[in-house]
């Protein structure tokens, strides 16, 4: 099946070079995880803070669970800090 893969600010170098703007068309089997998506890029977890699933936090007890549907979109962001 067919996802949108979003990687934002320092996780946009696990993108894959046909990425525009920040996003990736990528093919996942229909029982991909966020997880497995995570470690097929090379994400590090520890760096997958935000994950949100179609604009749905997807809590990190849940990223083990299949999901995903066809044309759905998996969107991450590293941790932040700011003042």
């Amino acid at each position: 099946m067919q996802l949108k893969l979003k990687l934002y600010a320092t996780l946009a170098e696990f993108l894959p070079p046909t990425a525009v703007s920040n996003v990736a068309d990528i093919e996942v089997a229909d029982d991909a995880t966020p997880f497995q998506i995570i470690d097929r890029y090379h994400v590090p977890r520890t760096r997958a803070h935000l994950v949100l699933h179609n604009g749905n936090y997807v809590p990190p007890t849940e990223r083990d669970n299949p999901i995903f549907r066809d044309g759905d979109s998996l969107a991450i962001w590293p941790p932040v800090a700011g003042g």
